[in-house]
């Protein structure tokens, strides 16, 4: 998993889940107490209700996403930009500052300003955000999204039959949409992925939201952090039988699983309570590991072959994974170079494969049984290779 510094903010598996405020400059917004006209107001806000209570990101919203509202121009979202300006300059606390827009042209001006990111809810349909981030050296939170301006995620409008395959837009599903349309127009390697919770078309609903929550670790497969706002969210309120004002503990009950399958940016009304739910997470997280002297042993979280993909990318690994692939990723490490090639040969008489990295750690791919068979074949051998057999018999618990 590639991670990301969000100007000096670490984003991603080796750091802690990190919590973004919401801050509204829109007038049209419907969630009141974050919507402010006056920068002396924001500010206060910001500092007392977003960074006090543990916002690491404060992200600033010039216009409401809210599909019952005409798309404001980027001139119209210009217009608005200095009171968000102004209002980070009157800040005292310490945050990470995002500006929430689909145009470049926005981002660039936000950026030269005195932001750190861009939250950008349209997937990059303006071609040109990426090349303002990148000139920036900026992350960017990229919203899952067909390639309209004015259509933000609304993935299901996306005409798949001709961007991608005929054969392909019959055989996807609503998740493999929001997998896709998240690489449509590429990726930056500061951008954190999002893919796009709430009622952003028609024909979304409120399953597609909950089978895309299922089924949030495939996402990792595309080697970025996560970033999930589902504070509050429908798909949420509606099992619990709740509306909006009294969901708040489906939100954290929601946001704990969303850490552990793989969120590293939460995005929230809720900034206290979300951050303590998402540290609960981050606490109880599958990071499955054993360590014997300079021997180190861990199993990889690994759910899907897109999680596979992404790990054997990383590691600069080439191979061919089933798309049902189903079996265990053991990545090991302090083996000397004997022991290396001795443990090579052992796992080439199972039903395993085994990898090579370049700092001499190796990566093993296979079925529960291969790999207790394999276990169990290293108890006759010596040294760390007999210690392995231990480490590896842990993974297995």
């Amino acid at each position: 998993m590639n991670s990301v510094d969000a100007a000096g903010l670490g984003i991603g598996d080796d750091y802690p889940p990190r919590i973004m405020g919401v801050l509204n400059v829109s007038e049209e917004s419907p969630y009141d107490p974050s919507v402010f006209d006056d920068p002396g107001d924001a500010a206060r806000y910001v500092d007392e209700e977003l960074i006090d209570q543990g916002a690491d990101i404060v992200d600033i919203g010039l216009e409401s996403a809210n599909k019952r509202f005409d798309v404001l121009s980027a001139e119209e979202e210009l217009e608005r930009l200095h009171i968000a300006c102004e209002t980070i300059e009157s800040v005292s606390g310490d945050a990470i500052y995002s500006i929430e827009t689909r145009y470049a042209e926005v981002a660039d001006e936000a950026l030269s300003r005195g932001f750190d990111m861009v939250n950008d809810i349209a997937g990059f349909a303006d071609p040109e955000m990426p090349v303002v981030c990148e000139e920036y050296d900026v992350a960017v939170a990229k919203m899952a999204s067909p390639p309209n301006l004015e259509r933000p995620g609304a993935v299901e409008e996306t005409d798949w039959a001709t961007r991608k395959s005929p054969e392909w837009a019959t055989n996807a599903d609503y998740v493999d949409q929001v997998y896709e349309a998240l690489k449509q127009n590429g990726l930056t390697d500061k951008t954190i992925v999002d893919p796009a919770f709430g009622g952003w078309s028609e024909a979304q609903t409120l399953e597609d939201d909950r089978e895309t929550f299922r089924r949030l670790r495939e996402f990792r497969a595309l080697g970025r952090p996560m970033l999930v706002s589902i504070n509050r969210k429908n798909f949420l309120g509606e099992l619990a039988g709740r509306e909006t004002e009294d969901r708040l503990p489906v939100s954290l009950a929601a946001t704990s699983l969303a850490v552990e399958r793989g969120a590293h940016v939460i995005r929230t009304h809720d900034v206290a309570e979300t951050r303590d739910a998402a540290l609960i997470g981050n606490a109880f997280t599958e990071r499955s590991s054993d360590s014997r002297g300079e021997l180190s042993v861990s199993r990889l979280d690994v759910h899907s072959s897109r999680d596979l993909r992404a790990h054997l990318a990383e590691r600069d690994i080439e191979s061919t994974v089933a798309d049902d692939w189903s079996a265990l990723a053991v990545e090991i490490t302090g083996l000397g170079a004997d022991d290396r090639v001795r443990f090579t040969s052992i796992v080439a008489e199972y039903n395993a494969d085994v990898y090579g990295v370049d700092n001499g750690q190796l990566l093993v791919l296979g079925s529960t049984t291969a790999i207790s068979d394999v276990s169990d074949r290293l108890r006759d051998e010596n040294g760390d290779l007999s210690a392995l057999a231990g480490s590896l018999a842990a993974m297995l618990r």
